[in-house]
């Protein structure tokens, strides 16, 4: 019940985010006013960026108190929020029927879903690791990933159905509000599934120390960058191949419309069977790094795979036929996937149970807002300035410096086990104290 609370929720939080991103080129001319279809796409894509801007102050404001109130709390506030972003999404009319109010009402339903997701991420992180034993952590927290895999598939899966069952015409009056709607409804289940699920063991463990439950979110977000300023940086540098992760799962397929003519609903299509594979690997690796570490094994091999990949797979894009987007899609998704499998885990057991979600959430959520939410901003901003070739430049330096951070993550899998003590002392610096012990399947930890 728990592990299933904590990824259907987290698939609900995703889709409702991914389907703004994937059918912002249908919309845009409804609700954003503009001089060209462009200009309205920026528009669109530049509201779509706000929620990603409100996220960090989500991840600052609210991450202690998931730590200081529970995961569970914090995690159907999250889905709650999502759910209302969905449905003003669904029912806002278009800007000829209600003229700025249409755009308004859009930048108040990214700023509920910002919010939202800025709380989401590393409350549901924590809680699927925590809710592992020790030699299951790294399925565990793969199983996030592989849940926001799935929203990504099923929100591409739905443009993809749309778009290709719908005139133009009805698609561009009403069709687009089908999949927000969707994600609404699926939002209530959503919220019934976290009322009802139980807190993570780890969490009840460290609220056991009454100091640490009392300390005001001042006091713990001082402690948290004084104690794990290194912690802080790699959970940074763990999360910021987001960049290529959004513009592979909300702009390529716009991406390739833009720049070679490709039909929108061909490249969707595309899209959701290399997501399928994606959806696949994730917990593969996972459980994988559960047997033979985490560290070099994923980041590291993920992040090459991305850094050599990525320019040769966008000039290949160039080149026409479905088979060459698939390929490109694929290719793209399996370095990623990779990645993904493992990140979430390596993110959590770099932190205590006392300031876990603070950790994850004060770093993911400024990198998330800085390079995930402008990612399809600035992919089309070098399309529309005639060079489209940068997009795969501009990801590329990010994840290679991201991979030499890589190289100064300390192995937290394996037979590397955490103690339950929420206040490591400050001589320890970014490090959770550790034991070295060799886990087995009876052994229940809470990291």
């Amino acid at each position: 019940m728990n592990i299933l609370a904590g990824t259907v929720g987290h698939f609900i939080e995703w889709y409702d985010w991914y389907i703004y991103g994937l059918l912002a080129a249908v919309f845009s001319s409804q609700i954003f006013p503009g001089s060209s279809p462009a200009m309205s796409l920026i528009s669109a894509l530049l509201t779509y960026a706000v929620g990603f801007v409100v996220r960090p102050l989500s991840g600052v404001i609210i991450s202690p108190l998931a730590d200081r109130y529970g995961r569970r709390v914090v995690m159907a506030v999250a889905v709650g929020g999502m759910t209302a972003g969905s449905l003003i999404l669904a029912l806002t009319p278009p800007f000829s029927a209600i003229g700025y109010a249409a755009p308004l009402l859009f930048l108040l339903a990214r700023v509920l879903q910002g919010i939202s997701a800025g709380s989401e991420s590393q409350s549901a992180i924590a809680y699927m690791v925590e809710n592992g034993s020790t030699d299951r952590r790294g399925l565990f927290g793969s199983l996030s990933n592989a849940a926001s895999g799935l929203a990504t598939l099923a929100a591409t899966g739905m443009g993809a159905i749309v778009t290709s069952t719908l005139s133009i015409h009805d698609l561009e009056t009403w069709g687009w509000r089908i999949p927000f709607a969707i994600g609404g409804l699926l939002g209530v289940v959503g919220l019934l599934l976290r009322s009802r699920a139980d807190e993570s063991p780890a969490f009840e463990a460290a609220v056991e120390d009454s100091a640490t439950d009392k300390k005001p979110e001042i006091l713990r977000l001082r402690e948290l960058l004084r104690r794990h300023p290194k912690a802080l940086l790699q959970t940074a540098a763990l999360s910021a191949p987001a960049v290529a992760y959004y513009t592979w799962a909300t702009f390529l397929p716009t991406y390739a419309h833009l720049t070679t003519g490709r039909d929108l609903d061909s490249a969707l299509a595309g899209n959701a069977i290399g997501l399928g594979l994606l959806v696949i690997i994730v917990p593969l690796c996972g459980a994988l790094s559960d047997r033979i570490g985490r560290r070099k094994p994923f980041p590291i091999i993920g992040a090459a795979g991305m850094v050599v990949l990525f320019y040769p797979l966008l000039l290949l894009l160039q080149h026409p036929g479905f088979g060459v987007y698939v390929t490109v899609t694929v290719s793209g998704w399996v370095v990623l996937a990779i990645w993904q499998g493992v990140y979430p885990t390596i993110q959590a057991e770099l932190f205590p149970a006392a300031v876990r979600v603070s950790g994850i959430g004060l770093a993911h959520q400024i990198v998330i807002a800085t390079l995930g939410g402008t990612a399809p901003l600035i992919a089309s901003s070098f399309v529309e300035a005639g060079h489209p070739m940068g997009v795969a430049v501009y990801m590329t330096a990010i994840v290679l410096i991201c991979l030499i951070v890589y190289l100064t993550l300390p192995e937290t899998g394996c037979q590397v086990t955490h103690t339950t003590d929420t206040t490591p002392p400050a001589a320890s610096g970014s490090q959770v104290m550790l034991s070295i012990t060799k886990p087995t399947a009876s052994t229940k930890d809470t990291p």
